[in-house]
């Protein structure tokens, strides 16, 4: 009997131990398991970026500004002469040259002038031609041949102004340009000299443009340094000019210095009055390496860019040079031959790995 309880004991026990064994081994195939899961879903996500190749080319130091162009030559049109306008021969746009008919003023007045000038200087000189017969034996006075003669040239000074005045009853361009305004119209009188401009020409085969640089660029600014003018009336395109003149002398009040800048127009696609925004080029280096501006990161007086290398993004510090408005000279730092990071570089650590999304 208690041979049995003890076999029975040792046989509970065994079964015990092997339940317990099998319990160890399950516990430890579910931990491997749950280890190999995380294994795989252990995955390296790439951040998606946009990169740029870097470009070889010529860039410049600039100043900046801006300048409303103007015509280069102009003339205000005034009435020399006083009366009606009969006739108007020209309206506004219209390119005139130099020395042609604008308006035609009523000549009657002007013209009886004229005769009566011409017959008191004919009367003169035939009185003089008499005179000169008798002077030369002596039979009139020094005196009466004097006033004579006086007469003789002011007549001829009456009938020169007369005819003057009858000539500037016509009103013709002193410049050859575009009519910019007309004021005149038929029926009006005119009076001479008058301050109301009948007519504004407007020379623009070239223009120009003023522009105010502060007085610490004067040392930076030479005549006939090229300049590159924006014109928003025209999409943005972009002109070329140059420096024509340097003002010697710098305003007090304002600190700056007045510079014209001359602007070429053969083609008359510019007009006075036009924005333009100025950049008057000091110097231009040329097959320089170049970045775009928005790859650049600027810490605590330090210039970094992001390259792509083999899926991986890497910072490297660079020095800069001239830059414009859309791409900066890398003076050291860089080969040439890299890919920048342009979007996406603001949040990347180095060594993160990308992927290049647009370029």
């Amino acid at each position: 009997m208690e041979t049995s309880k003890r076999t029975t004991l040792s046989t509970l026990l065994l079964a015990g131990t092997l339940l317990t064994c099998a319990g160890l081994t399950g516990c430890m195939d579910d931990a491997e398991a749950t280890n190999a899961t995380e294994k795989k879903e252990e995955v390296i996500v790439s951040i998606p970026v946009e990169a740029e190749a870097i470009r070889t080319g010529d860039i410049s130091s600039s100043y900046n500004t801006t300048a409303i162009l103007e015509a280069k030559e102009e003339a205000f049109v005034v009435a020399r002469a006083s009366g009606i306008i009969e006739h108007i021969f020209v309206e506004e746009g219209d390119y005139v040259e130099k020395g042609q008919v604008l308006a035609q003023l009523d000549q009657k007045r002007y013209e009886l002038n004229l005769s009566k000038a011409r017959a008191d200087l004919t009367g003169v000189e035939k009185e003089l031609n008499k005179v000169d017969k008798v002077y030369s034996r002596k039979l009139v006075s020094d005196d009466t041949y004097d006033k004579l003669t006086a007469q003789y040239e002011a007549a001829k000074a009456v009938l020169a102004l007369a005819e003057l005045d009858l000539k500037e009853t016509t009103i013709t361009a002193p410049i050859s340009g575009y009519i910019a305004e007309r004021n005149a119209k038929v029926g009006n009188l005119t009076e001479s000299f008058q301050r109301e401009r009948m007519f504004h020409i407007v020379q623009q085969k070239a223009l120009q443009g003023i522009v105010h640089l502060p007085e610490s660029e004067m040392s930076a600014i030479a005549a006939k340094q090229p300049a590159t003018l924006r014109i928003a009336a025209l999409g943005n395109a972009e002109v070329l000019g140059y420096v024509e003149r340097i003002s010697p002398v710098v305003d007090a009040t304002t600190g700056t210095f007045k510079v014209t800048l001359t602007v070429p127009n053969q083609d008359g696609l510019l007009k006075a009055g036009m924005f333009s925004e100025v950049a008057i080029n000091y110097s231009t280096h040329q097959n320089a390496t170049l970045v775009p501006r928005k790859a650049l990161l600027a810490i605590d007086n330090s210039t970094s860019v992001f390259i792509v290398d083999n899926g991986v993004a890497k910072k490297i510090d660079v020095s800069t040079g001239f830059e414009d408005a859309s791409y900066v000279e890398i003076t050291q730092g860089l080969t040439g031959s890299e890919t920048v990071v342009t979007v996406g570089h603001h949040n990347l650590k180095d060594a993160s790995p990308v992927v290049i999304v647009k370029s």
